[in-house]
């Protein structure tokens, strides 16, 4: 079989090979990663309304839930849940013929859907941005450069069609996407063609005021005040410019924790003057795990570093990764790590 590998701009192969596989499809499903986050919801849900226009039969299947605050977007009623709605998930998948990947570029990243879609004889789409992507695409477009997937799914509207094509709804959960994996715009991954993408998206009917209110105004109490927990907790290590955090499963059912609570703790480290490396550890007492996220700025890769030594990536600013051990191991092991890295973290 041939593959593609896509690098924006497209050119005029890789959308004809796009346009073929889309006009021969009878079932499509859309597919992000586990736990997705706003760019992995907002880009398929982006994409569907998009494949809807055009007349086709597709569908959105998520590996697990999601947090509540991102369950307002058009067409989140639509998803098929696969923990929770396994046999229609699993009917669907069976029955596609063309797979859209986005925002994650191995299957690995999608639990237990994971065995169903190596063993697929449909096609595969990858929109992703990024590093280190697998070869399981029939079309591959790949920039590590870019925002965000919601950036890349707006490119692929404009090749395939006509941004003229993007409708209230898409731009709606484009928008969504964009504004939350560039942190509200602040990241170095936020280019002025990031910019012109989200004004056109405003231009197109999505209420930037009210996506924003939707997203970050949505807070419990409960969740406030784990965050003043994940805060007390905070550990400040001057010396390796690093700041990291725990929070306990104890302290989680303490604080009625809900998909998505501590969304954006970590970024609390960064925010401390002369920290360059912020880490939070969660423990899931469920799947017998401590999570791991990873936050830097500059030119410390915690996608390298976890990569290395805790069985994840992402990118180079921010990734995540799992631990077997158990809390104190885990910080443990982390701290024995530190010294290794104090001159780039001094940089």
């Amino acid at each position: 079989m041939l593959y593609y590998c896509i690098f924006a701009p497209m050119n005029v192969e890789d959308i004809s090979t796009v346009r073929s596989l889309l006009s021969k499809a009878q079932n499509i499903v859309v597919v992000p990663h586990k736990n997705p986050d706003g760019d992995a919801i907002g880009s398929c849900l982006g994409l569907y309304h998009f494949l809807k226009q055009k007349g086709l039969q597709v569908q959105v299947v998520a590996p697990n839930d999601y947090p509540r605050f991102l369950k307002w977007m058009p067409g989140n009623d639509t998803i098929l849940n696969f923990e929770k709605e396994n046999s229609q998930a699993v009917e669907a998948l069976q029955k596609a013929d063309l797979i859209f990947t986005l925002d994650f570029n191995h299957f690995s990243r999608t639990g237990q859907m994971e065995n169903i879609l190596k063993v697929s004889k449909a096609d595969f789409i990858m929109i992703d941005h990024h590093q280190e992507p697998s070869g399981y695409a029939r079309v591959t477009y790949s920039d590590v450069s870019m925002s965000s997937t919601c950036e890349m799914v707006y490119n692929f509207i404009e090749k395939i069609d006509h941004t003229a094509a993007i409708t209230k709804d898409m731009a709606t959960c484009l928008y969504t996407g964009i504004m939350t994996d560039t942190g509200s715009f602040k990241f170095s991954s936020t280019t002025s063609r990031t910019h012109r993408v989200v004004a056109d998206l405003i231009d197109k009917g999505a209420d930037n005021m009210l996506i924003h209110q939707k997203v970050f105004d949505t807070n419990s109490a409960s969740r406030l005040h784990l965050l003043g927990v994940a805060l007390k907790n905070m550990v400040i290590l001057e010396e390796f410019h690093t700041a990291y955090t725990t929070l306990s499963q104890n302290e989680l059912d303490a604080h009625d924790y809900k998909k998505g609570d501590t969304e954006g703790f970590v970024n609390y480290g960064l925010t401390i003057e002369g920290i360059k490396f912020a880490v939070i550890f969660i423990e899931n007492r469920e799947e017998e795990i401590i999570k791991i996220s990873f936050r830097s700025v500059g030119s410390f890769s915690v996608n390298e570093f976890a990569r290395t030594h805790f069985g994840g990536g992402g990118h180079t600013n921010a990734a995540g990764g799992k631990s077997e051990l158990s809390m104190d191991e885990t910080v443990s092991r982390f701290m024995a790590l530190l010294p290794k890295y104090k001159k780039q973290l001094a940089v």
